[in-house]
């Protein structure tokens, strides 16, 4: 099905199943620890051994020799793989460096080898024998250093795109020269880890010349196709499962190496392997945010109309890899005649930067939605009024495009007034309750809303229930329960007639969990295959597929009726593919994020109090998933903007902090009480489903709604995230 024009009234608008809060249909699984994650599948293959991933010492440099002989005599050992008898590899598309290290050194954790025992501790004692004899080099880890020569992103002279250097609308320089009012300021958000709950795992077993990968992962049909390639096999060799997922945040998008080396482990040892990265090594094996530096120069009138916008980012990344584009919201977000953004990537020898939730826009809203709250400052305006003096209802680089929808204005209204923004007192420093300064703070929200094909098969029994089946993962977004709203409200079957397959590649090939465009994607690939579907059981029950509707469990037109289960053994395959829509209209969701703080006079202690997120985000498929999404990204963002930091040593080329016990995320008492707020309106142009992604939106923004919040409690500003108290301690008000 080719979504080319935009949507008119269809079976979602019935809205008896889609659009109901529904809580989640895997819910009772995941409580009861039923749900079967990767490491603990011990039913899918006989007699699994364990792997053990030994991760280099050193982060640059080679190896030049290996001396497994300890290794090989310990107890229980059945096989050691490493670059010396692993045979030819490649390396994934998607992989910025290769997986397993040899003889050269990428970074730090990079693989080395992997022991295969009868149990976890023999494979873990023998991997400690493994001796490695290292020649390490000079490496570059400092961004701050290395950005003073970092090469502008796509000029030709760096590692990356052939994307222009510099992105210009007007003559920026010229106009802020002139501006009225002007700020130009530098900010810094550090190194970050997903941190998810669930390790990297995975088990592997090969039947002949085939393997099967039982894993965790966001993306099936992207790590099919890179274990494919770095083992030099047929892709049609290689099956991917993954039902469940226990969180990825981006960590889990690509090929990594729990899965490689479980299939390398396994075919060494003949017999099925199991592999689960320990904490340090997922932090420094996989992937991570970078950490940025960015520029902000804003120029503005009297009247608080912005006449110029610059945003300068630089960040780092192995060679061969991609920046941290953190610019991305700013060519979008506000209105301004005179416009610069520019990327520049720094080469860096620390582990792969790569995608973590919301890459571009987490990191480059910390800093754009700080620095317009300091120019609203400078100009005497309310914060909340000068964003919506700037907003824009066409794309401010190509005025003839306009937004699908865009509702921003009352995204900032509403939260405003549902928060009691007007009680904030704009001098800073000004409200004390007893030895705490008390502010308030926000922030606009920006993410876009991104369209991947995606497809699904959807089949009828004997009893009348139907089966979904697409390699579409969940990561702890909900996908299960919208998958299957989609398909009882389009088939007119309750949702317990619902039967939800996921996370398999021998499924249709879905659009996948990333860049909060899995749920209007997967869904609508299921609406399309339904469709298919009903003008396949209208035909066979002797109906018009025009004329009939679906209800009930059946199938009626005019007076005639019959029952869903007489089509039984009928199914259909079909995809939701896009047209140029996206081209036209400019697709993107909104938020409005307010945060009220406290900050212990003495100790500079920082206390979030509350917290509110006013989204537009198209339909909203189910409300209590969505509000879920938006809530744990509130929480990631409280995360980013006051503990999370990433510690690089400088010296060694590697994150210090590398477990839960020294990598600090927010707990239960960080959190207080979040508040949701979804304006819910359907947009006819992103998908027949007429949502947009949600789960990302709900994290941008946040970082700098709390840093401001903090401002107005202190009067002190610190344009250096994480906002930890020993930052603005000794500048904080004297206490009487």
């Amino acid at each position: 099905m080719k979504f080319d024009t935009p949507a008119g009234t269809n079976p979602i608008d019935q809205l008896k199943v889609v659009g109901r809060p529904t809580p989640r249909i895997d819910g009772p699984r995941k409580t009861t620890g039923t749900a079967p994650y990767a490491y603990e599948r011990h039913d899918v293959a006989e007699n699994q051994a364990y792997g053990f991933i030994l991760g280099s010492a050193i982060a640059k440099g080679r190896i030049n020799h290996i001396d497994l002989s300890e290794a090989q005599a310990a107890p229980g050992v059945l096989a050691i793989v490493t670059h010396e008898n692993a045979g030819k590899l490649g390396k994934g598309s998607k992989n910025t460096a290769k997986l397993l290290a040899g003889p050269t050194v990428d970074h730090y954790h990079q693989a080395v080898a992997i022991v295969v025992a009868e149990t976890f501790e023999q494979a873990r004692t023998a991997a400690n024998l493994i001796r490695v004899d290292y020649a390490r080099v000079k490496g570059r880890f400092d961004l701050a250093e290395e950005a003073k020569h970092a090469p502008l992103e796509g000029d030709g002279s760096g590692e990356g795109s052939s994307a222009p250097p510099v992105d210009r609308v007007g003559k920026f320089e010229s106009a802020f020269a002139k501006a009225p009012v002007t700020l130009d300021q530098t900010y810094t958000t550090p190194d970050e880890s997903h941190v998810m709950m669930e390790p990297h795992a995975s088990i592997a077993a090969w039947d002949g010349d085939k393997v099967t990968v039982w894993t965790s992962n966001q993306m099936i049909a992207w790590g099919k196709e890179d274990m494919a390639k770095t083992l030099g096999i047929p892709k049609e060799n290689v099956r991917f499962d993954s039902p469940y997922v226990g969180g990825g945040f981006g960590g889990k998008l690509f090929l990594r190496a729990d899965a490689l080396m479980a299939a390398l482990g396994a075919r060494a040892a003949g017999r099925p392997v199991k592999v689960a990265l320990t904490r340090p090594m997922s932090v420094n094996n996989t992937t991570h945010r970078p950490a940025t530096i960015q520029r902000v120069r804003l120029g503005a009138g009297r009247d608080g109309k912005l006449t110029a916008i610059a945003h300068e980012s630089t960040s780092g990344d192995l060679p061969g890899g991609g920046p941290e584009t953190a610019v991305a919201q700013t060519k979008l977000l506000y209105a301004a005649p005179n416009r610069m953004t520019s990327m520049r990537l720094a080469v860096l020898d620390l582990p792969e930067g790569n995608a973590m939730r919301a890459p571009g826009e987490a990191p480059g809203l910390m800093v754009l939605e700080m620095a317009m709250d300091e120019m609203a400052e400078k100009l005497g305006m309310d914060p909340v009024e000068f964003r919506i003096v700037n907003d824009t209802q066409v794309d401010p680089e190509d005025p003839k495009r306009p937004f699908s929808q865009r509702h921003l204005v009352e995204c900032l209204r509403t939260g405003a007034d549902r928060f009691g923004w007007s009680r904030r007192n704009a001098k800073p420093g000004q409200v004390r309750e007893g030895r705490w300064l008390v502010g308030m703070g926000m922030a606009a929200g920006f993410r876009n809303n991104i369209n991947q094909k995606s497809a699904a098969r959807v089949g009828i029994d004997a009893k009348g229930v139907v089966t979904v089946a697409t390699d579409m993962t969940d990561i702890g977004t909900g996908s299960y329960t919208i998958i299957a709203q989609t398909a009882a409200e389009t088939m007119g079957v309750p949702l317990d007639k619902v039967i939800v397959l996921l996370g398999d590649s021998n499924f249709p090939v879905s659009a996948g969990s990333g860049g909060q465009w899995g749920g209007n994607s997967s869904t609508a690939g299921v609406y399309a295959a339904c469709m298919k579907l009903r003008e396949a059981v209208a035909t066979k029950l002797g109906f018009n597929s025009a004329d009939a509707v679906f209800e009930d469990g059946k199938v009626r037109a005019g007076n005639r009726s019959a029952s869903l289960k007489e089509a039984a053994g009928l199914s259909a395959e079909e995809a939701m593919d896009y047209g140029d829509l996206a081209e036209k209209y400019q697709q993107s969701t909104f938020a409005g994020h307010f945060v009220e703080v406290a900050v212990e006079a003495y100790t500079g202690e920082i206390r979030i109090r509350r917290m509110l997120a006013v989204c537009d985000a198209g339909r909203i498929l189910n409300p209590i998933s969505a509000r879920s999404q938006v809530i744990g990204a509130m929480t990631m963002g409280a995360g980013a903007a006051l503990m999370e930091e990433l510690a690089v040593d400088k010296r060694f080329g590697f994150f210090v902090n590398h477990d839960l016990a020294a990598y600090e995320v927010p707990v239960h008492a960080d959190i207080p009480h979040q508040e949701v707020v979804f304006l819910d309106y359907p947009d006819d142009k992103t998908s027949p489903m007429k949502a947009k992604g949600v789960g990302e939106l709900g994290l941008c923004g946040v970082g700098a709604a709390i840093a401001n919040a903090i401002y107005n409690a202190t009067g002190v500003r610190v344009r250096d995230y994480p906002i930890t108290l020993d930052k603005h301690l000794e500048k904080l008000p004297a206490v009487a």
